[in-house]
Parts: structure tokens; sequence; C-alpha cells
């Protein structure tokens, strides 16, 4: 036996040890004895009873494999079951690519006449997207129906959306199958009707966006006539707010990313605080800001330690202290195809990514771990994004560049769609990455980022950075919890 590549480890106060293994997601608190088992490997022959049931621990949990080789295969078997999953079908319409927004860092951001040639989404292709959904629903049995509106802004094809939403819950629950319903919006014309007339059609909650506090979003995220919108969005979030659930993200650059505290203790201080399920912060990516494959790991997370002694319990826990958990998480994009891109994974600013999900944990709202976030969407055969036109994607990060489009809705597959498809399908950055302990909540990053910004989606945009930040969030959240 010998460690698995896929473990890492973080020293923490006293003598004990968080372990984390990424792709068995075992997380377990031991002595320092414990996990300089690791570092023996061969076999428990010559260990003490106590040590001999710690060292099958170990192995039952992953820490310990009989070669690199069998690492290999598992992560392999891995993939390949994110890729099949039939646990759900997830579908992404963006109902237009049309937004009352002036954002500086979208692909939209031009403030010109982008409106007056925009992609909006018909009644008639809404039928023919409705149509096609049901068949893959048919086609998938699937478990469950995740459903998210996007865009441009989606609030602003309030017919498309209706039916859209009305239409494929009358497919769900003919099929009894749940569909889950989620609205991503800049959240100016989020209202109290629109919710009421979501909730019957299985309304989950809402995301909006919040790029700081009231003087820096009216900066990053004014009306194409230049005026804020921060007063009216928080006044929107508190009509709606215990009506369904609401998610706050925001993107941050180095212009912005001091003002988000000051954000944060804004939302603390307001009536709705506690409605709210997730807050999460984000970076700004332009092209050529990507670094590729750094080298390695800050010394605080190390990989493997020495010596054995004697040996203390593990304690298996996760992050908030419950049982053990499956790798989940996903990867949402709001990409496209001019000056600017964001993606939850994305790290060319991981300090600040880490300075912000420790201020947002001690500002008492929850927020993703920054480990969990991948394989990201483009690696599930049963997740699409589907365009204003009916056109296939990957993911939300592509729209709009047909030469990208992997179907269509009529079935349509043409030379260049075909391609693309066949490009995707091809997909596997995380072979660029050796043996790197993170690729299990990774898969080489975000997709739409490496494509943006280093202009080859086989290319990692490496994030390790940051990742190894949060497992050393993690492993302290963890050993609070234990």
């Amino acid at each position: 036996m010998q460690a698995s590549i896929f473990n890492l480890r973080v020293p923490l106060p006293g003598d004990d040890v968080f372990l984390m293994n990424t792709l068995t997601d075992a997380q377990i608190i031991v002595s320092s004895d414990v996990a300089a088992l690791l570092d023996r490997g061969g076999d428990d022959s010559a260990l003490d009873q106590e040590a001999r049931q710690a060292f099958r621990q170990l192995e039952e949990n992953g820490f310990l494999v009989p070669s690199r080789d069998h690492d290999r295969q598992g992560l392999n078997d891995y993939l390949a079951g994110v890729k099949s999953s039939r646990t759900e079908l997830n579908v992404t319409v963006l109902t237009t690519l049309q937004c009352n927004f002036a954002c500086d860092y979208c692909y939209q951001g031009d403030h010109g006449d982008y409106n007056k040639f925009a992609d909006k989404m018909s009644l008639e292709t809404a039928a023919r997207i409705a149509t096609w959904i049901e068949r893959e629903m048919d086609r998938v049995n699937p478990e469950k129906f995740v459903l998210t509106f996007f865009g441009g802004e989606p609030l602003l094809n309030l017919p498309v959306l209706y039916y859209l939403a009305e239409r494929l819950w009358q497919a769900s629950e003919r099929r009894r199958l749940p569909q889950m319903l989620t609205i991503i919006t800049n959240g100016l014309l989020l209202t109290e009707a629109v919710v009421e007339r979501l909730l019957p059609f299985g309304l989950r909650g809402v995301k909006i966006t919040l790029d700081g506090d009231k003087e820096t979003h009216d900066r990053m995220r004014p009306l194409r006539g230049g005026q804020g919108t921060f007063d009216r969005i928080i006044e929107n979030i508190r009509r709606i707010a215990g009506r369904c659930k609401i998610a706050i993200g925001g993107n941050f650059d180095e212009s912005s990313v001091e003002s988000f505290p000051a954000l944060l203790e804004f939302l603390r201080t307001q009536e709705f605080a506690d409605q709210l399920v997730k807050v999460n912060f984000k970076p700004v990516v332009r092209p050529g800001q990507a670094q590729p494959l750094p080298g390695a790991s800050r010394p605080s997370l190390a990989a493997d330690g020495a010596g054995a002694r004697t040996t203390l319990a593990l304690t298996p826990v996760a992050a908030d202290g419950s049982p053990l958990k499956p790798l989940n998480g996903t990867c949402m994009t709001s990409t496209g195809a001019g000056i600017g891109a964001t993606c939850d994974s994305c790290d060319f600013l991981d300090d600040k990514m880490a300075f912000l999900r420790d201020e947002t944990r001690r500002h008492g709202f929850p927020t993703p771990d920054g480990v969990h976030n991948g394989p990201c969407h483009v690696h599930h055969t049963h997740a699409h994004t589907i365009g204003p036109d009916g056109s296939l994607y990957a993911c939300p990060g592509f729209t709009g560049e047909k030469g990208l489009s992997t179907g269509h809705v009529d079935d349509r597959l043409d030379p260049l769609r075909q391609a693309a498809r066949q490009q995707f399908d091809r997909l596997s950055p995380w072979n660029a990455c050796g043996d790197c302990a993170f690729i299990p909540v990774c898969a080489g990053g975000c997709i739409a980022a490496s494509h943006a910004t280093l202009g080859d989606m086989n290319t990692p945009a490496c994030h390790k950075r940051a990742y190894e930040s949060a497992v050393i969030s993690l492993a302290h959240q963890s050993a609070g919890a234990s």
C-alpha cells in the first residue's frame, strides 16, 4: 500500500492533522502519528492492533491505495461517472441576450446599441425548446429536472420565461419528476409578482448580483443610461425575502474588491440577512490574466509527512461537522465573446478570493468552501445550455459563439456544430495536470475561462493556489466543528 496521490494534509494546532482525499472526499482529523502511517506505506503486518485499525481506516477512506495506477483508474472511473450520470437533467435557458445594465466587464459592455441586435427568444422557439426538453426527459429518465433561467437579463423576456416554466412543470408532473427552478438575475426587475407567478412551478430560488457596496456597485453595474441600481435591487430583495431562497453573487476586480467587506456589513444589518442562503464572490477574468500551471504547493499545505509513533483514533468529519459527503458542486459561468468573463473557479486574485470567503463567513453568511467547485457542467453529458435561437451549448460561457454551438433543439447538426460537439466530448484538460491532488474537484478548471484567457480549452487555467487556501480554511473549520 502507498499514499494516494489525491491526499492533502494540513497541520492543525497541537498534534492534530487534517487529512483530505479529493477523490473519495474523505475528510478526517487525526494525530500526527496516524498521519505518519501514510508515509510508512507497505502493509500492516508489523503494526500493533491500534495502529493496524488506523491503517485499515485510512485504506477504507482511500488515503492508502495499492498503486498510483489504482488511483489513476479511480479518477478515470469517477470522471466517466460524472460525464454519464443520469441523476439530473440540467438545462440552462437564456431567454435573451439583451440586458438593461452596462457592466464594463460584460460581453455586452459596449454600452451602445447592443440590445437592438442581441437575440431574444420568441414563443415559437420556446415551444420547440420545450418539446426538445420533454424528449430529453424521456430519453435520460433522470431523478430530477433542474431548470435555470439566465441571460442577458432573463426577466426582460417574461412571456417566454413564464411559458417555459409552466409547460415544463406540467411535463415534469406527468413524469413524476421534480422540477427545480432557479433564476440568475441582476435583480432590477425581480418583483413579488414574478416570484408569486413562478412559485407554483417549482421556483427554488434566485441568484442576484451585487458588485460591492452601493458606490462601487453603481459604478460597476449601472443602467445603460448611467443611473445607479443598488438601492432598487435591495428594495426588491426586501420585498421577496421569505417567499423564496435568495443567493447573492458578486464579481470583483482590483478596483472593487476592497468594497466587499462594506457590502457584507451592510447586508448583515438588513432584515433579510437570515434569508440569504448563499453569498459568494468571484473575480472578473479578462483575457490574458489566467496563469497556467504554477508551481508547488504552499508549505502550510503538506503533501505527506514523516515519522510514526503511537496512534490515536480517526475522527471522520465534513466541513460542517456532519458525516462524510459526496463530491458536489458546479462551475456556473457568465462568460462571453467580449472583453470580460467570470467563473466560480478562476483564480487570478486567489488571495482576495480567500479573503472574501473568510469575510463572508465572519459576517455570518453561508458560502461555498472553495474546494468542491467541480467538475463543471461542461463535463456532464446531460447538462445543456440553450441560447435564444435554440442553439445548444456546453455551458453559458459559450452562448452566442455560434462556432462553439454543439447542436440545436431542432436536431440540426451541420459540420460546424458536429465539430464543436466532438471537441467538447474529447476535452480532458486534467491530462496536463500530472498528479495534482485537486483534479477530482477541479478537472482542469473552467473551460470557458481557458478559452477566453488562454485560447485553448484543453489548457488548464490553473487555480491551485486558490484551492490550497480553501483546503486550509476547510481544515480549520472542520477542526472547530469536531
